[in-house]
């Protein structure tokens, strides 16, 4: 059964990180800098080489960034959902998931290897779409945004993104006479990448605390609705689309676990480089991630029933 195969090879790897972040909480930031800007550009590069990339992975990439885009607008232009995540961080953290470092992991346990191309073509549109409108997000007027300082800055982040050096590093090999040979090297690191990864995870887990804020109770009800919209709403509408577009059923399954994934760390990391609104970023990762645990297998068992 394939659910099995999560908790064989995703739920052992987050125990172990947990157990490491209760004494070491300090050794993600160590791993995680490196792991950023150079095991996750290897990774994609090999999940990438080994997949394919056809125009299936470029119409994944496509539906990423048509979903977390209508998302978005139906988020600020319903009234009740506006009022509800007027938060910069309750907004992004509802509809950016975190599709590289727990999505692909899922994808790998459970579902066929043709299933990768699709994903990481959803984590690379998520990626460059969160990096784009994040910092534009979380800057406080309109007259920041317009700053030459704000889009030099972003601009230097979607360079710089994991996502970006990764594709960039796989079309540069996949013109060469070596490539398959090329393929096979980067397969193993590419692994080994995906495990630090969850285990990262865990340590983030191992190593929270829960908020202590005057209105406590207040920022519990606002990550409840994130919750419901980032691992319920979102992907129900990402499975309405892929109806709707009459995408092929690995591509749908792929796309909604995709749409399924926590919170994404991007999310924290743009919370602290601004500044504002770190502890309410950092309970919505730990908390959707705690979730999705439960969540995703059944979103897998409910793809399986409509397949």
């Amino acid at each position: 059964m394939l659910i099995l195969g999560l908790f064989k090879e995703f739920f052992p790897l987050l125990a172990l990180g947990y157990l490491i972040g209760r004494f070491k909480p300090g050794l993600s930031s160590l791993i995680a800098v490196p792991l950023i800007n150079f095991g996750v550009p290897i990774s994609l590069m090999g999940l990438l080489l080994k997949s394919g990339m056809d125009w299936h992975f470029f119409e994944a990439f496509l539906m990423a960034l048509f979903a977390i885009g209508l998302l978005i607008t139906l988020m600020r232009i319903l009234p009740n959902m506006r009022s509800l995540f007027g938060s910069r961080c309750l907004l992004l953290g509802s509809v950016f998931g975190n599709s590289g470092y727990f999505g692909i992991p899922i994808a790998l346990a459970l579902l066929p290897s043709e299933a990768l191309s699709f994903s990481i073509g959803y984590d690379l549109g998520a990626t460059l779409l969160v990096w784009a409108i994040g910092p534009i997000i979380f800057t406080s007027t309109s007259s920041e945004v317009l700053q030459k300082g704000t889009w030099g800055s972003l601009l230097n982040a979607l360079t710089r993104s994991p996502a970006t050096k990764g594709l960039l590093g796989a079309l540069l090999i996949r013109a060469t006479p070596w490539s398959d040979q090329i393929t096979s090297t980067l397969w193993i690191p590419s692994k080994i990448v995906i495990v630090l990864a969850l285990m990262i995870i865990g340590i983030r887990l191992g190593s929270f605390s829960p908020p202590n804020h005057p209105n406590r109770e207040g920022i519990c009800f606002d990550l409840q609705s994130s919750l419901l919209v980032k691992l319920l709403i979102f992907p129900a509408l990402m499975l309405v689309l892929t109806k709707a577009f009459s995408l092929p059923i690995l591509m749908r399954d792929a796309l909604v676990l995709q749409a399924a994934t926590p919170t994404a760390i991007s999310v924290l990391l743009l919370a602290e480089v601004s500044g504002k609104e770190q502890q309410v970023a950092a309970s919505l990762v730990a908390s959707s991630t705690l979730a999705a645990l439960i969540t995703v297998p059944i979103w897998s068992l409910v793809l399986r029933v409509l397949f």
